[in-house]
């Protein structure tokens, strides 16, 4: 499967491009970085760290998905709705593990679904996306009688809160209870906040050090409480979920689909 990676100066963009090295079944096919970038021009391998594989850094997404099966995706909210719709025009499988997408972003990317496959998560990771089904069936089982918390941290570079994770699990809780997260999530307290009220989800979310990412997931009863949580301690496990959408979503009619579909969790 040919593939491009955006972002491709990035972590995760140079994490992705180790991960095409030695997955089978995928190659490199064009690397991207924005404009003024200062990698443009450079070899992706060499950018990240493999040697060099013969394909410069560019800022022209149009020709590179011409010539691709898939795009994996990492990078900003505006970079991304584009590269929707550009890879809509293409036909080709749009993976997003871009983060802090607003309503309209999202609005945008669900109409580019009509056209190709879109396979967008908050997280690539198999165990996150796992735990995710986890929540939504404890979510439900509890019932209201459980007050939820999730606990998010990450590394002091993370520009946005709460993390793209912690709104799936989020949203796999509130899933579980048929309610609209919008309406019930809680993202700040400070100063007399009052009694907590029945149904909310809290959020909160810690910045610090070089923290690749943890999440805790609580639910806490009286007289007792449940604690789910995933540690993440490579990022490569992004960058392998990543690939396996691709794969997973080569060959799919269009539509906007989850980790949860290329998992097979959604009867969990």
């Amino acid at each position: 499967m040919r593939l491009v990676v955006t972002g491709v100066a990035g972590r995760m963009g140079r994490m992705l491009v180790q991960a095409i090295h030695t997955t089978p079944g995928v190659r490199l096919v064009a690397a991207l970085a924005p404009a003024g970038s200062s990698a443009l021009g450079q070899d992706a391998g060499l950018l990240a760290g493999i040697g060099a594989v013969g394909i410069p850094v560019t800022d022209d997404p149009l020709a590179a998905f011409v010539e691709a099966d898939g795009v994996v995706d990492f990078s900003r909210p505006a970079a991304t709705v584009a590269f929707a719709a550009l890879a809509a025009q293409a036909r080709i499988v749009h993976v997003i593990g871009t983060t802090g997408l607003d309503d309209a972003d999202l609005k945008r990317i669900s109409a580019a679904a009509w056209h190709a496959p879109i396979i967008r998560s908050g997280n690539m990771s198999l165990g996150v996306n796992l735990l995710a089904a986890v929540v939504k069936r404890v979510a439900k089982t509890l019932g209201e009688d459980f007050d939820i918390e999730i606990v998010e941290m990450h590394h002091r570079m993370k520009v946005d809160a709460p993390s793209g994770t912690a709104l799936l699990l989020g949203e796999a809780a509130a899933a579980g209870r048929s309610i609209d997260l919008a309406e019930r999530s809680v993202r700040v307290r400070d100063g007399q906040t009052g009694a907590r009220k029945v149904g909310d989800i809290g959020f909160a979310a810690l910045r610090g050090g070089s923290v690749v990412g943890d999440h805790n997931v609580i639910f806490a009863g009286n007289g007792e409480r449940i604690e789910l949580a995933h540690l993440a301690q490579d990022r490569g496990i992004f960058a392998r979920g990543a690939l396996r959408a691709a794969l997973w979503g080569r060959g799919r009619k269009p539509g906007l689909y989850s980790m949860a579909d290329v998992l097979g969790l959604d009867d969990l």
